[in-house]
């Protein structure tokens, strides 16, 4: 639908994530960051800008932006500057907004995804550290603005890419894979609802040939969701105007979720506008190169390793294997449903089965209601024929809602599989002597009749019996 929507035309998309450290206190100041604490409660005289109080580098929040650029293959810089980027708005005491711009922490990388061509490399221009600013809150009282200062200070990372995603999907998978590194690294919690990560959208349109169009760029889309909506929006707003023979203003714009509409915010900025400057406060960050190694040697597998892993280790499908490691909840649940297990039938169980209950109840792994070894009992329970696969997914529906084991709720409904051959083939001889003509007319070429010697078979045994069993007994009778 979006190919047909830009064709003839070229999409240029750029992402900058704002990624909140996964810090207990600010970049600068020893306030804690819980969210949702009650207003202005975590705001020391730092993040209120009390005159003479100064700017100390909180160490941890460094660290974690470096593993975050080791995780996105990018290039550590030794020696980083902290400017003030100046400008006024009500939620920052400052004026001004310590940022990096010349000299950022962590230089350019990159970010592979999977795209429906393949995997596609993704450029990262910079991750640089910054303090966010307060919160304005307009809707309290129509007369008044009011301003909550706990987000002021809470250090950020904003992760800029190059201009290399060419459609909505390709930028919503982007962000995806961005976010799953940083939740595997733990340096970012993601959790887009609360606004711990968060993207400003660049969109451009050009016919193939011409240079390079005007971008326009789409403040703070918290969802994968809006920002696929956004770009689409965007896309179409840009062609029509320049097919109308108007021009593409340079500007911020934001998306209104209710009628998937981008308006004007305010004429994009330049660097220039900003003044930016070192930080008096603060001198030039060094980095010891011995330093750097032993968060090297401190990162934990990522999800391209992981997948590999999969792949090779399990046998699973690059498709298969890239949805479950996509998520590191998921990924941890994977593993431990595996073990000594069938991968494949595990596969289907998590991804399939498990995965539609939790969309159904609007849940994540982490809160799902059943365990993973509860879920590797259940499969036990399919491997060793206890239980077919229409009955297991009866138990796992009862296992969501009581909370039950799987063995529990066979015992009680009575759903044991009937494995014992001589007793399934009692039953198939049954159906095999009540219905003569049925099977003459099997022999002499109606082969559609096999479905109806297994559906009597299994009616007879109230369901219970093995459908794997019944089928090869059946078949071998008929064919005597």
């Amino acid at each position: 639908m979006v190919a047909q929507m830009i064709e003839g035309w070229n999409l240029v998309i750029g992402i900058e994530i704002h990624a909140q450290v996964n810090s207990k206190s600010k970049l600068f100041s020893s306030s804690p960051t819980d969210f949702g604490s009650k207003p202005n409660s975590q705001v020391s005289l730092i993040d209120a800008a009390m005159p003479g109080m100064l700017p100390v580098i909180n160490k941890f929040c460094i660290e974690q932006a470096v593993k975050s650029g080791i995780g996105l293959n990018a290039k550590i810089n030794k020696k980083s500057i902290f400017d003030r980027k100046n400008y006024f708005y009500q939620d920052l005491p400052q004026g001004y907004q310590i940022s990096q711009y010349k000299d950022p922490i962590v230089g350019e990388g990159f970010v592979e995804i999977e795209t429906e061509n393949g995997q596609k490399k993704i450029g990262v221009e910079r991750l640089h550290l910054e303090q966010d600013a307060g919160k304005s809150l307009h809707d309290q009282d129509p007369n008044f603005t009011f301003v909550d200062l706990n987000r002021s200070g809470i250090a950020l990372m904003e992760i800029v890419s190059k201009p290399d995603m060419n459609s909505p999907e390709e930028a919503v998978e982007y962000v995806r894979k961005v976010r799953s590194i940083l939740r595997y690294l733990g340096t970012c919690d993601g959790n887009m609802e609360q606004g711990s990560l968060r993207a400003d959208v660049n969109v451009s349109v050009n016919k193939p040939g011409n240079e390079l169009g005007t971008r326009c760029e789409i403040k703070n889309l918290n969802s994968f969701k809006f920002i696929h909506a956004a770009i689409v929006y965007e896309a179409k707003r840009q062609i029509k105007l320049i097919e109308q023979g108007e021009s593409v203003n340079q500007e911020t714009r934001l998306f209104n979720t209710q009628s998937g509409e981008t308006r004007s915010m305010r004429s994009k900025e330049d660097a220039h506008d900003y003044r930016y400057f070192p930080d008096p406060d603060l001198l030039p960050l060094t980095l010891d190169d011995d330093w750097i190694k032993g968060l090297q040697d401190s990162i934990p597998e990522l999800p391209d390793q992981i997948k590999e892993r999969f792949i090779n280790e399990y046998f699973l499908s690059s498709y298969d294997a890239n949805i479950i490691v996509s998520d590191k909840a998921t990924s941890e649940y994977f593993e431990d449903v595996v073990k000594n297990r069938n991968p494949k039938l595990v596969t289907t169980w998590v991804t399939g089965e498990l995965f539609s209950i939790l969309n159904k109840k609007n849940l994540i792994i982490e809160d799902s209601p059943i365990t993973s070894k509860q879920l590797g009992e259940l499969i036990d329970n399919i491997e060793n024929g206890k239980i077919s696969n229409r009955q297991a997914k009866e138990v796992l529906e009862e296992m969501c809602e009581s909370g039950k084991g799987a063995s529990e709720i066979i015992d009680e409904k009575g759903l044991s599989q009937i494995s014992d051959e001589n007793e399934i083939e009692s039953l198939v001889d049954n159906v095999l002597n009540s219905n003569p003509e049925n099977v003459k007319k099997y022999k002499n070429g109606k082969d559609k009749l096999f479905g109806f010697f297994v559906g009597e078979a299994m009616k007879l045994s109230k369901g219970k019996a093995n459908p794997k069993i019944v089928n090869d007994l059946i078949k071998k009778k008929l064919s005597q």
